[in-house]
């Protein structure tokens, strides 16, 4: 197991695959976890999105908001409103994004790094919006090329 420094606060782990200095030892120093870790770090912005004494739903209302617009939508959609319910669904992913780009602290809607959970929410949501708004029958957007794109790919 690498030796471990401590600088400050933050404890250090020396990284075993930097080249060794005169003594031995690697000289590079991380601040990454040892092979064999404990505990995992928590994503940025994975605190409490409100204060530790308020009660549980209370910390967690960014979890919370998207995942009854979601439960809405997917019940919108099983009512036969796939559309409206899709809809929804997608700005709720794009609402996550938008939540996790502007609040210091989301809870458990924060999973990875600040940049991932908003790629991954942002590209999700628009990808369901875009896709309600293209289905059949009757679509509220028509993308020009996609009809002949999957004539292309059918005939040929």
């Amino acid at each position: 197991m690498p030796a471990e420094d401590t600088h400050g606060t933050e404890p250090t782990v020396r990284d075993a695959i930097s080249a060794p200095d005169a003594e031995g030892r690697p000289r590079r120093v991380t601040r990454r976890f040892p092979l064999f870790t404990r505990d995992t770090a928590r994503p940025e912005g994975g605190g409490r999105a409100a204060a530790g004494d308020a009660p549980a739903p209370a910390r967690q209302w960014p979890m919370l908001l998207v995942l009854s617009t979601v439960a809405l939508g997917l019940l919108l959609t099983a009512l036969d409103l796939f559309r409206l319910g899709t809809l929804l669904i997608g700005g709720a992913l794009l609402a996550g994004a938008v939540l996790r780009w502007t609040l210091p602290g989301v809870g458990m809607l924060a999973v990875r790094s600040r940049f991932t959970d908003i790629a991954t929410y942002g590209v999700l949501g628009l990808a369901i919006a875009l896709l309600a708004m293209t289905a059949q029958p009757k679509p509220w957007l028509e993308i020009p090329f996609l009809k002949d794109t999957l004539h292309f790919t059918l005939t040929k």
